[in-house]
């Protein structure tokens, strides 16, 4: 993560125009959108090649949903900064995209100030140093 370059940004929904909304949305702030995905399976074929600094992924999608991708993407890359997307914000779908280790949750329809409220405070979060250890 170099603090200079715009985080680059993978974009997973298997919904055309979410993928066309978002990807507008973040190029238009500061954000670049490195590649798209229809569903999990190529979001872990992207997240190999690309190595994002964040992926925006949605929950439902078909062959492989957004959880079963977050957990793979997470097991093998800690580091990257996974905000999902649902329109379908059941208790379910929440703890299990916490508990999978998503920094983020956006509920659609989304407006741009919500996405990019998330996704700054997800990226923000990443950056910062860990507090220092007090000695005892």
């Amino acid at each position: 993560m170099n603090a200079s370059l715009p985080p680059r940004v993978v974009i997973v929904d298997d919904n055309d125009l979410m993928r066309t909304l978002l990807r507008g949305i973040l190029r238009d702030n500061e954000y670049q959108v490195v590649g798209e995905a229809k569903n999990g399976i190529g979001a872990l074929e992207l997240t190999e090649r690309l190595r994002p600094d964040i992926i925006c992924m949605d929950v439902i999608m078909p062959e492989m949903g957004g959880l079963e991708a977050l957990q793979a993407i997470k097991a093998m890359h800690p580091e990257i900064i996974v905000v999902m997307l649902t329109g379908s914000p059941t208790v379910k779908n929440v703890r299990e995209s916490i508990q999978g280790g998503a920094s983020g949750l956006i509920i659609k329809p989304f407006n741009p100030g919500k996405v990019l409220d998330t996704v700054s405070r997800a990226w923000q979060s990443a950056r910062r140093p860990a507090a220092p250890q007090q000695a005892l």
